[in-house]
């Protein structure tokens, strides 16, 4: 796992009405930076969103509906796992989780199984000025998209 990255493994209560999931408390660990933002995307299959990064915010991705791969790719100068790529599957079936993603570290999604509904939580509001573009075949990063996620 590329360093500064943690997940958040969640609990589901289920019973025969459906399920109850706590996905964060403010006073989670893995919520210490603070809470600015809230927002919602929905993608179909086969879409793929990358890269994106920030230089100041942290995200706090919950995957809701969907099975997507998350791909994490470290820019960060200083950092022990710099250019190192990390993925992983986020869904029901993998075991539902928050992951949380640093400033500089560049982040990017395809959906497997759509739609996908990603909630994400950020530390900062939005402000265009920390709002950073990676092409998504960059070939310093090389990453294949449109290759299946090689989890076990």
């Amino acid at each position: 796992m590329i360093d500064g990255v943690q997940t958040k493994t969640l609990t589901t209560y289920a019973d025969e009405r459906g399920f109850f999931r706590e996905v964060l408390r403010a006073s989670d660990p893995i919520l210490a930076e603070g809470f600015a933002q809230w927002s919602h995307t929905m993608s179909f299959t086969g879409v793929a969103k990358a890269w994106h990064i920030h230089q100041q915010q942290v995200d706090w991705w919950y995957l809701a509906v969907g099975a997507i791969k998350v791909a994490l790719y470290d820019t960060r100068p200083d950092s022990p796992t710099r250019g190192e790529v990390t993925e992983f599957v986020m869904s029901d079936e993998h075991g539902p989780q928050v992951v949380k993603i640093p400033p500089g570290v560049a982040h990017g999604y395809r959906v497997l199984d759509g739609p996908a509904h990603l909630f994400y939580i950020v530390s900062e509001e939005y402000d265009g000025s920390d709002e950073g573009r990676i092409p998504h075949d960059d070939p310093d990063i090389g990453y294949d998209w449109a290759a299946w996620p090689e989890i076990s």
